[in-house]
């Protein structure tokens, strides 16, 4: 079965997630989470900060991450890891890949016009604020 992850990043105020405008297929052109590939053998926590590292030139000095919750989809044969964390500062993005923005976080993010995954991106969203006060505690 083959692995993946989405990261969700809030910036260090929490008022912003960064996404990514999707350049290639599956869902050319709508936004996204970064995220990336799990290789064969590799551990999901250490494939979800090398992926952001790669996408974005966060790393783990910046963020530390939670594993959030898994999609696991039998007739595809794979499997996605979701990883939520909080920027511990200011952190220039970049990436070679898809183009990264800052997004607010109170947007229609089940429209799928705009957001990749079929409503994932709105489905994890709502957990994550159900779950808000476990991710991050002391924070709003």
């Amino acid at each position: 079965m083959k692995g993946y992850n989405v990261i969700v990043v809030y910036n260090e105020t929490q008022d912003k997630i960064l996404m990514c405008r999707r350049s290639h297929d599956p869902y050319k052109g709508l936004s996204n989470f970064v995220g990336g590939k799990i290789e064969p053998g590799e551990d999901g926590m250490t494939a979800a900060y090398r992926e952001l590292e790669e996408e974005t030139a966060i790393t783990s000095e910046d963020i530390s991450l939670t594993h959030f919750i898994d999609f696991t989809y039998h007739l595809d044969d794979c499997y996605v890891e979701v990883y939520v964390g909080k920027l511990n500062k200011s952190v220039a993005v970049h990436g070679d890949e898809n183009e990264l923005y800052w997004s607010d976080t109170d947007c229609d993010f089940f429209n799928m016009e705009k957001y990749a995954g079929e409503g994932n991106i709105g489905h994890i969203m709502v957990h994550i604020n159900m779950f808000w006060d476990k991710l991050f505690p002391g924070c709003r």
